[in-house]
């Protein structure tokens, strides 16, 4: 299946040609909009189709999405093709530090690392491989009276909102239908689940219930990865469902590698 790359041929011709490329004022990178939501075009569109897992956001912010766009022009103007230009364009967006540590050892606690034949997961994150690919529900940015998207309206309930999940996602989906998914946190796990009740993607490929790897989700991610016991873990934490889904997550990797 190859991928379809229409918006992002239009909208980049438009970009080599505009003077602005700020994603809330420019109206030439307006890809949709309805009352108050607003949907801009930014150069998210790259699929890594090597990849063995996908990280799931939820929508691409206006910082992210402005410094994709400025790469993008960059190489375009350079007579860089699309499909390299896109590619460079998602690399602006990193995943890195204590969200990258924090995240190969959750991985490695579930043994996503012996799935796929690795001494530890942070192998996939080797430069230039693309063996992880960053996505999110709502692949192009989306902005409510201006601002960043943060899940309410609720996305699934959104008509503008759902047919992105349906259209871009569910591509995304079609195109990498072994790899494991990760959403980072639930509004990005009920578009994936939303796409698993279409048979569109496998349930059993979507980690659901992994805490983000975010600093500031320290202590259920120590809880998670059982160096802190759940009796001394502050109630905020929730321990009981981050034991569960500790322990479903490791059943459903080792059906997978049963395979």
């Amino acid at each position: 299946m190859a991928q379809d790359l229409s918006i992002a041929t239009e909208f980049m011709a438009k970009i080599s040609r505009s003077g602005s490329i700020d994603p809330l004022a420019s109206s030439d990178l307006t890809l949709a909009q309805e009352g108050r939501i607003r949907v801009a075009y930014a150069p998210f569109d790259h699929v890594a189709t090597n990849a063995r897992l996908v990280i799931v956001g939820i929508t691409p912010g206006l910082s992210q999405a402005t410094v994709a766009l400025a790469a993008a022009r960059q190489h375009f103007a350079n007579s860089v093709d699309l499909e390299e230009a896109l590619r460079r364009a998602k690399l602006t967006a990193s995943f890195s530090g204590t969200l990258r540590s924090n995240l190969v050892a959750m991985l490695d606690s579930i043994g996503v690392h012996g799935l796929f034949d690795l001494k530890t997961t942070a192998d996939l994150f080797t430069p230039g491989a693309e063996h992880v690919h960053f996505t999110s529900a709502l692949r192009y940015p989306v902005f409510v009276d201006g601002k960043n998207y943060n899940g309410t309206p609720e996305m699934l309930k959104t008509p503008i909102l759902r047919q992105m999940i349906d259209t871009h996602l569910a591509e995304e989906a079609a195109l990498l239908p072994q790899a494991l998914w990760l959403p980072l946190g639930p509004k990005a796990e009920m578009a994936l689940q939303h796409l698993a009740s279409r048979g569109l993607l496998e349930k059993s490929r979507i980690l659901a219930g992994l805490p983000h790897p975010s600093g500031a989700n320290g202590e259920r991610i120590v809880v998670f990865l059982g160096k802190k016991d759940a009796d001394q873990a502050s109630r905020q934490t929730r321990p009981g469902p981050l034991l569960t889904a500790y322990k479903t997550l490791r059943k459903q990797i080792s059906t997978l590698k049963g395979r």
